[in-house]
């Protein structure tokens, strides 16, 4: 997946979007990076068994321009963990890190995610193995509790073992997670967010990168949380309104948004549109990461319907886009 691309800038933890399943592929990433190119990308949380026994090139395929880029694990075996560490190495990441915030009941079975905020001492042996088989940075992003394990000396308790182990980057979501009654969808709303607590962990621990993650929607959000914090992580918010994304290099970086409309931006994307068409991806697959781009613009929802209406059908091509773009009115200026 190469071709020109801008210089990558350096990897900066200030500002980044959060792994999310079915949502960060590489088409949406590719977006992402044509709207802000200081923005970390992640991928989707991709479990070890898939790296080791799976196809291992799709999985960890992308495209040179959605540098900076982390690779998101899912495991909890250290050797499984190394091996996809050195993997990640290999193929050109910038940053790998460990799961232990999803709470579905899928990766509970497998040791994956949320339910190791139980064992700190084997998620302190799977950083311990990561730290020793690459150079990458290993990172690892958490709750601030479980169900049952949800105090703030066990939070700490789960800090300090895994810091012991190398890990100086602690993505923090700032609620617990209800392993016992609660859908994956539900413990990203219900339980309560205390951001007080990931503001405390820096604290507590100067010497660690903290970075804050859990229903930041605002700019205005993520400068209350940087007052305390060492970044923020923005998750459903960059998805659904990305062109959000255009404003984070002026923001927080202090340089000039790559793109100046939302039509260019998405013009942008038409030549790694075509090329995904001819290597056979059908235009939905991609198109329905560029839904959100004009949310709130005169002839947003025309433009939504056009593509959902037309993006499935065989042979669909960047006519359909174009269409849908004939439909919004962008303000100038």
């Amino acid at each position: 997946m190469q071709e020109n691309s801008p210089t990558p800038v350096a990897l900066s933890r200030k500002f980044s979007i959060a792994p999310m399943m079915d949502w960060t592929t590489p088409h949406f990433r590719y977006f992402a990076r044509l709207l802000s190119r200081h923005t970390l990308l992640y991928t989707e949380m991709v479990t070890t068994g898939a790296l080791i026994h799976g196809d291992t090139e799709r999985f960890l395929r992308y495209h040179e321009a959605e540098h900076p880029l982390a690779l998101q694990l899912g495991g909890s075996d250290p050797a499984e963990l190394a091996h996809c560490a050195r993997l990640a190495e290999q193929f050109g990441f910038d940053e790998v890190n460990l799961n232990v915030g999803c709470p579905s009941d899928r990766v509970q079975n497998n040791m994956i995610g949320a339910c190791l905020m139980a064992y700190p001492d084997k998620v302190a042996e799977g950083v311990a193995a990561m730290k020793a088989a690459t150079d990458l940075p290993v990172t690892v992003k958490h709750r601030i509790g479980i169900d049952g394990r949800e105090s703030w000396d066990e939070l700490c308790e789960f800090i300090e073992k895994v810091a012991a182990a190398g890990c100086q980057t602690f993505i923090v979501h700032a609620r617990i997670a209800v392993l016992e009654g609660l859908s994956p969808k539900e413990n990203r709303d219900i339980p309560p967010l205390k951001y007080d607590w990931v503001y405390r962990l820096k604290e507590k621990y100067p010497q660690l990168e903290i970075i804050i993650n859990g229903g930041i929607k605002t700019f205005e959000e993520c400068h209350q949380h940087l007052r305390h914090t060492d970044g923020v992580m923005l998750g459903r918010e960059a998805y659904h309104n990305p062109w959000l994304l255009a404003g984070v290099d002026p923001e927080f970086f202090g340089e000039p948004a790559p793109v100046t409309s939302r039509q260019e931006a998405l013009r942008a994307m038409f030549p790694f549109i075509e090329k995904e068409l001819e290597r056979g991806v059908f235009l939905t697959h991609i198109s329905r990461h560029i839904m959100g781009l004009f949310h709130g613009m005169p002839g947003g929802r025309q433009f939504r319907r056009h593509i959902s209406e037309n993006a499935y059908k065989p042979g669909s091509g960047l006519d359909v886009i174009e269409t849908a773009l004939s439909k919004v009115r962008e303000p100038q200026g």
